[in-house]
This record gives C-alpha cells, structure tokens and sequence, in this order.
C-alpha cells in the first residue's frame, strides 16, 4: 500500500484506506455515483466511484476498505477515480496506519505537562489541575487521544495534548516578560481552556462534532466540567473560580469567534494571545509541510485572508 501523501496524478493504486465520509449523490444526467474521502495518517483524498458495478462491494462511512483505481486531478487537487471496492477484515490491516498522529510522545507531553502542575503555587488551583491530569484516568485517557479540531489545525490523535502544552509553555515565557500576570491562574487557564473539546469532539477515525459540540461547545461545556470539580474543593475562592472560568470563556478573544466574553483580565488576554498563535503556527505548519520546497505561491487562503508561499532558504 501507498500512503496519501506518496499519490501522485496518473499513479495506479490498489490498497486499504480508511472510507471517512460517503455520499451517494447523482450526476445532471441522473446517474447515481458515489463521492467519498479516503484516509491514512498522512492526509485524505477525494475519491469517486461513477460506475456502481459488481466489482464495487457494499461499504459505509468510517469502513476499511480495499479500493482499486487510478489517480487523477479535477481543478488542481488529486482525485481517485476507483473502479473497484471491497470491505476488509480487522486482519488486513494496522488502524494506526489510519489514524493521523502527533509526532510527539504523548506519554511525553503529559508527563511535561504534568511537570507544571506541581510549579502551581495557589493550593486550590493545584488540586483542581491534579483533579483532571493526576487523578482522574478516563480523562486522561480521553484527553490523551482527542483532536484539538475537527480541521483546521492539531486535527490529529493527540493533537489537543499538544496544542495545550504548547500554550501552556506560551503563557510560562509571559509570565517572564510580564509579571503583572498571575501565573498560577494564567497556567490553570492554559492547561484547562479545551478541556471541552473532549466532549464536543468524537475520537477518530470519526473525529466530528457531537450533540454536545454542536449544541454548546467546547468552551462553556469546558466552563461546566471546571464548576463540577469545583464543587468538590473545599474552601475554593469564589473570585479565583469567576476570574478561572472568564479566562475560558474569553479565550476565542471575539463574540464573532465563539467567546462568550471578551477579554478583561490581563490573564484572558494573554491566553488569547497564546491560543491564537499556536493555532496560526500549527495551521501554516501543516499547510506548508503538504507543499513542495519551492518559491511558487499556493494560492489564497481563507483563514489569512492572503496568497501563501513558504521563506526561502539560506
């Protein structure tokens, strides 16, 4: 089998993939055909099956399945044009050949992002951290294999690990170039902002958007498990759990992206500043690593409203 990323237009295929989404839509002629996304752990590619014949076995979404066909390009992204399909058996193949991945350990990351909980000074705010990454296993299990997204950026198994630690180190080098900052709540604010997105986000391979995630959302449900465990630590302060949850509830920093409030401490607007460059890093990250080591401009993107192309190199 040939991985995503090594197809190539006018390549041949025959190998197992992972069928993430299908339609069955119709041609203007009337003509049933089906229209798909293939997977493995180094990207997706559209994939068409215009003749429904025998050689083309029953499958769903989220089924492995045996394709054979032929790489073309429709308005210059790559197509499969796939001519025959078959389901496979669990045997045939590895799921984390499927399944994209952070290429970091997150036995690793945890264990980092662990280490800063035991820097946390103010009691209540440790034992609230060590409530969710220490004590509790199904979260931590939950939070080691979740996406940080759907798409977008960190849109990989252990992906939300990752973008939080990397936030969490963001806002531990301001709390050294500003020390008005409160670090103690500037990191518990860094470590638990899309604590949410483990139950607004399925795990892969289906990696989308629950009930939950789609009738509230990550941030006010993260707000929600923080008041549970809250309840829970005796004596905590009330001004530090409202101050807490403000920092979650602003981190998206705008109404228009989803926070329900804008930033008014010092701390929500660092994590702001935080989440939003991690996020952009990541996103221009992956975009650039599925491009060629050229000069030439990729097009314009949506997300930075500007026509892209990588620095050139020394």
């Amino acid at each position: 089998m040939r991985f995503i990323s090594e197809l190539r237009e006018g390549d041949m295929i025959s190998g197992i993939y992972l069928c993430k989404h299908k339609q069955s839509l119709k041609t203007k002629a009337g003509k049933t055909y089906y229209s798909m996304m293939l997977q493995d752990k180094t990207g997706m590619l559209d994939a068409k099956i215009w003749e429904l014949n025998n050689g083309i076995e029953h499958f769903e979404s989220l089924d492995f399945i045996k394709v054979e066909g032929q790489i073309t390009s429709f308005q210059g992204a790559l197509q499969a044009n796939i001519r025959r399909v078959r389901r496979t058996q669990e045997m045939e193949y590895d799921v984390k050949d499927y399944l994209p991945a952070s290429r970091f350990s997150s036995d690793d990351m945890m264990r980092e992002l662990t280490g800063y909980i035991r820097r946390i000074q103010q009691p209540h705010l440790k034992v609230l951290l060590e409530s969710f990454f220490v004590n509790d296993a199904a979260f931590i299990k939950s939070f080691k294999e979740h996406s940080a997204a759907k798409s977008v950026h960190h849109g990989f198994v252990g992906g939300l690990l990752e973008h939080t630690l990397s936030v969490t180190k963001l806002c531990d080098f301001y709390c050294t170039r500003y020390p008005m900052l409160n670090r103690d709540l500037l990191l518990t604010a860094a470590m638990c902002h899309d604590i949410g997105k483990t139950k607004e986000l399925s795990l892969f391979p289906a990696n989308d958007y629950t009930d939950e995630g789609q009738l509230i959302g990550h941030i006010v449900t993260g707000v929600e498990m923080i008041h549970d465990k809250i309840r829970d630590i005796t004596g905590f302060p009330e001004v530090l759990e409202n101050e807490l949850k403000h920092c979650i509830l602003a981190h998206h920093g705008e109404l228009e992206y989803g926070s329900p409030k804008k930033p008014a401490l010092m701390e929500a607007a660092a994590l702001n500043l935080a989440d939003n460059t991690d996020a952009k890093m990541e996103t221009l990250t992956e975009i650039f690593a599925g491009t060629p080591d050229t000069l030439e401009w990729i097009g314009y993107n949506r997300l930075f409203e500007s026509n892209l192309r990588k620095t050139s190199k020394s």
